[in-house]
């Protein structure tokens, strides 16, 4: 059984449409399961024999934006290698996020979004593991080891070069209107930038990029099973 309720209603995928689109509308806070079911077209208690709360409802939301993210960068990644290299794995990682508009929401600073998210120390863990450096601290040691980032500084010095150069792209492309003109591609740029401090003169033969892959991709692995299990903890199974 898939463990995407939505999957199996239509009904609980109109739910969770109507309320990510009242959460990124009106925030958390003034979001009520009485709107989100009239927004979906049901009754308010037909949203609780899918979720127990609005709190689940809202978690597993945003558990299936990681979801969307790891099984993204899963994918691009096994069908091609050589996108493990830093040059274009930075790129790849701002594109995704780009995608996820509650990701942005949390990582813009959405208190009651935070709140909500990290109230079960296993929620907590989770969360933490998919920010961005997190995540710089779990893959950087793979590119090290496998030669994929130049060996005269150590890796947790580029997992912080890294982190802060995602940051302040980041930033910097979700506003657009702020950044210097005349920048035509600001993903070329950050592939450049990323290249320029951290790879090394000479590139890695393939099976070091193959081997870097692997261990990758397992990394989001283990990852994707754990936001699987938030989602299934987060909603009612069966009507």
């Amino acid at each position: 059984m898939s463990q995407l309720i939505e999957h199996q209603s239509r009904k609980a995928a109109r739910i969770l449409d109507s309320a990510r689109e009242l959460v990124l509308d009106h925030g958390v806070r003034k979001v009520t399961v009485s709107e989100i079911a009239r927004t979906a077209g049901v009754g308010k208690g037909t949203v609780y024999l899918y979720w127990p709360a609005k709190e689940d409802l809202i978690l597993g939301l945003f558990a299936r934006e990681l979801l969307t993210l790891v099984d993204e960068i899963i994918a691009r990644i096994t069908a091609d290698p050589a996108v493990v290299q830093p040059r274009r794995l930075a790129p790849l990682l701002i594109r995704t996020a780009e995608k996820l508009p509650l990701a942005s929401r949390l990582y813009g600073g959405d208190p009651d979004l935070l709140r909500l998210l990290t109230q079960q120390a296993g929620d907590r863990e989770l969360f933490a593991r998919t920010r961005p450096s997190a995540l710089c601290n779990a893959v950087m040691p793979i590119l090290h080891r496998h030669g994929l980032t130049r060996h005269d500084r150590p890796w947790p010095d580029q997992a912080y070069t890294v982190h802060a150069v995602l940051t302040g792209f980041g930033m910097a492309m979700s506003d657009p209107a702020t950044a210097p003109l005349g920048v035509d591609d600001p993903y070329e740029v950050l592939a450049d930038t990323v290249a320029q401090l951290l790879e090394p003169p000479v590139a890695p033969g393939e099976p070091g990029i193959t081997a870097a892959a692997a261990d990758t991709v397992a990394v989001f692995r283990e990852t994707r099973e754990a936001v699987l299990e938030l989602i299934e903890r987060s909603q009612v199974t069966g009507e």
